[in-house]
């Protein structure tokens, strides 16, 4: 079986959002007094009581910049929760947030997302399998299919 890594926002990255986020807004800290925020720090379900922050990211942008890409019009940033200070970072096996349908965009070594899929609870590995099975396929990214938030990149193993 393939393993397919997923990466939460990396720890130097939310150091620089909870700064600054990429819109150049400050972040402004909240108790999370129900929980159930999709934390994209470490990957799970916010708890009651917990200090989060809702933060602007653009994670291709981001990507692009690394990968010394120019991510074009494919970029776009959006809303993410994270929690207000350092966490520490993702514990589990499997997918996280795997309980809701999905989107699994796929996108090349230069930045081009090369389609996307809808995915259904539990289905997420086999869509991985699917995408890395192209090898133009650099990464994909999960998102929600409410929001369309941004949740977290997977990359072949």
């Amino acid at each position: 079986m393939t393993t397919h890594l997923v990466h939460a926002i990396g720890p130097a990255v939310l150091k620089e959002l909870r700064s600054t986020d990429d819109a150049g807004r400050r972040m402004v800290p909240v108790t999370d007094d129900e929980g159930g925020a999709p934390l994209r720090c470490c990957l799970r379900r916010g708890r009651p009581g917990e200090r989060i922050a809702l933060v602007s990211y653009a994670p291709l942008r981001r990507w692009a910049a690394g990968a010394g890409v120019d991510p074009g019009a494919y970029d776009e940033q959006g809303p993410v929760f994270v929690h207000a200070e350092e966490c520490d970072g993702p514990a589990g096996d499997g997918p996280p947030f795997d309980g809701a349908h999905r989107v699994v965009r796929r996108y090349s070594a230069d930045g081009r997302i090369l389609g996307g899929r809808l995915v259904e609870p539990g289905d997420l590995e086999a869509a991985f399998a699917q995408a890395f099975a192209d090898p133009a396929v650099e990464f994909v990214q999960v998102r929600a299919v409410e929001y369309g938030c941004f949740l977290y990149e997977v990359r072949g193993g």
